[in-house]
């Protein structure tokens, strides 16, 4: 068996009904998970893994470019593919209410964030309750893909009153939120999300939901997150209590 059969596990069965790209590609995935392949580490060529596979190299490509989509691998033109680079491992306090930018801008890592939607509409039962709505208010939906140094971290739905301002104007209209209530539990990512954070489909995640509020006590913002397991710590600082 050649290296790069050794490195994938060998050929592909014969008798798996998933098409051969979906095959190929789990078998690079699980070379990355279980650290055969490491972050920026180069992949062979395109030719060399169809020979190694007995596929073509039209069905290689199709695999290495969902890996790409997804966040695991990525492509230089004249240089290759290679392990996409791990995440900063990030420790953010729950005491404090900052947003992802100024979090990320203190650790030295540069935030940007892809849009994945905006729309407006009715507001639902859960988003009527959390911003305490009439059921025939509208609110707009803001989904942001978040990421620090080009590596995805976080996806985010955010969830205003349509009678305000979208949140990236908030503080400039005097509608700064002044505190927050957030809950945290453990999700294991769908498809889609897990393709968007460069993760394994069930990744573990952290998912936050965060009501922030206005000084006068309206909530002014319903924000549902899904951080990726792997890149977020959550700290919290205790004070011991002493009675007098």
């Amino acid at each position: 068996m050649s290296a790069v059969g050794t490195l994938f596990g060998g050929r592909l069965p014969p008798d798996d009904p998933a098409p051969l790209y979906l095959r190929l590609q789990e078998r690079i995935r699980g070379a990355i998970q279980s650290g055969d392949l490491k972050p920026l580490d180069a992949l062979p060529g395109e030719r060399d893994i169809a020979e190694a596979f007995g596929v073509s190299r039209v069905t290689v490509r199709k695999a290495l470019g969902g890996l790409v989509e997804g966040g695991m691998l990525r492509q230089r033109q004249g240089s290759g593919t290679f392990v996409a680079p791990s995440p900063h491992k990030v420790e953010q306090p729950l005491s404090r209410l900052t947003s992802f930018s100024e979090d990320m801008r203190l650790r030295g890592l540069e935030p940007t964030v892809e849009w994945l939607g905006r729309e407006t509409s009715l507001a639902s039962p859960q988003e009527a309750m959390r911003l305490q709505l009439s059921p025939s208010e509208r609110v707009s939906r803001l989904r942001r893909l978040r990421l620090a140094g080009g590596v995805p971290m976080a996806i985010e739905l955010a969830t205003l009153p349509l009678r305000y301002l979208p949140d990236a104007m908030l503080e400039a209209s005097g509608l700064q939120p002044v505190r927050a209530l957030q809950r945290l539990s453990a999700a294991n990512l769908a498809a889609e999300d897990a393709a968007l954070l460069g993760v394994a489909t069930g990744a573990a995640a952290l998912a936050i939901e965060r009501v922030s509020f206005l000084a006068s006590g309206q909530p002014v913002e319903y924000t549902q997150s899904w951080y990726r397991g792997d890149a977020y710590d959550f700290v919290a600082e205790l004070l011991l209590r002493r009675d007098a």
